[in-house]
């Protein structure tokens, strides 16, 4: 009977140790179970953050080639905008010889002009001379620009190059015979300088020759149709006028 108890102890004993021994194996594969686990999600996070990663420098590497196409293209701009600069510098040193020189010219084309007018066909002198003065004025005045100054003067030569290609009439007093009349002058062109008495009575041309008026026989009807044309009181025609050339008969 001793022997049977003593048996049943071991048997109990060992059983127990086997036990004890198979929870500790289980545990320690709890615990192997719960590191793999662990492991993976760092293994996970990891690759994510690796994923990440790339993505960003990805978009950086994006962005240094954008800044490289950006950088090249404004270092072409610089080079241009300096390339501008020498050529402004250049211009505005043109400019500064340039306005320097206006002023004289202008009053040289001034004094041509007042001499051209002088030695031209006595036609609307005051309105000629008042506008040479006026030039004058311009040229002499501090306040007025350099642009200003060069405006009214070819708008001066302007002016005197048109009278050459209109046809006009106006009344004006004349010295004829010794003897101040008043009459209607007609100007066709710079060909020829009419004048006609108010009466109708008589008409004659400058005679650029002799810097005088005189009297031609045989005009005064056309005279008188020039001036009408001239009004705008009678269409533009064909017109048989005597002209007087200087330095012709």
């Amino acid at each position: 009977m001793k022997n049977y108890v003593a048996l049943l102890a071991l048997i109990s004993a060992l059983f127990f140790a086997e036990d004890s021994e198979l929870d500790q194996i289980l545990n320690e594969n709890t615990d192997n179970i719960n590191l793999s686990e662990e492991s993976q999600q760092e293994v996970d996070s990891l690759a994510t953050e690796k994923d990440s990663l790339l993505a960003e420098w990805k978009v950086v590497v994006k962005q240094v080639e954008g800044l490289k196409i950006y950088n090249a293209q404004k270092r072409r701009q610089i080079k241009a905008q300096e390339e501008r600069l020498v050529t402004l510098e250049e211009q505005t040193r043109q400019v500064i010889v340039i306005q320097r020189q206006i002023p004289p010219l202008m009053q040289r084309m001034a004094d041509s002009l007042e001499q051209f007018v002088n030695l031209d066909v006595p036609f609307s002198l005051n309105e000629r001379v008042k506008r040479i003065n006026q030039v004058r004025a311009t040229l002499s005045d501090p306040r007025v620009t350099a642009s200003e100054q060069v405006r009214q003067v070819l708008e001066a030569y302007n002016i005197e190059r048109e009278y050459g290609r209109t046809i006009e009439t106006y009344e004006d007093s004349i010295v004829l015979d010794g003897e101040e009349k008043v009459v209607n002058i007609l100007r066709i062109g710079r060909l020829a300088l009419l004048y006609q008495l108010k009466d109708q009575s008589e008409a004659g041309i400058w005679n650029a020759n002799s810097n005088s008026w005189e009297e031609v026989s045989g005009y005064r009807i056309p005279v008188r149709d020039g001036i009408r044309m001239a009004s705008k009181t009678a269409p533009l025609d064909l017109l048989p006028v005597p002209v007087k050339l200087k330095g012709g008969d």
